[in-house]
């Protein structure tokens, strides 16, 4: 996933090279209201091109519905991190979300069960 230009921020020992924090530009909240269950779509309305490299990698985890665990726990990025980034993608039209019901308690058995079930579906 990450090409030849990524690879100079990355190292096998130390792992990411540039902080979180610099990722997102020291900005602290996002300005979209996400959970860790809100799952969020690529709309395929902005190029991957017109974007920095991080927000590209972010859009490349989500052609389909994908829970913000998700694309945090793949970016190998703190949650708060993730959900910045992907607010920045909704901001800007390249990503939709759908916020889970807020009924929903994240801690039911149910809820749980059925996000691993979606989780071992894609692996």
């Amino acid at each position: 996933m990450a090409s030849s230009e990524d690879d100079i921020w990355i190292d096998e020992k130390a792992g990411r090279l540039v902080r979180p924090y610099t990722v997102i530009n020291g900005r602290t909240n996002p300005t979209n209201k996400l959970d860790l269950l809100s799952m969020v779509r690529a709309t395929g309305q902005v190029s991957q091109n017109q974007l920095g490299p991080d927000h590209a990698q972010v859009l490349c985890l989500c052609p389909d519905p994908t829970p913000v665990v998700e694309v945090a726990a793949h970016l190998g990025l703190p949650a708060a991190v993730a959900k910045i980034l992907l607010s920045d993608l909704i901001d800007c039209g390249a990503a939709t979300t759908h916020v889970s019901h807020p009924a929903a308690d994240p801690t039911d058995r149910s809820v749980l069960e059925a996000l691993l079930h979606g989780l071992q579906q894609r692996l």
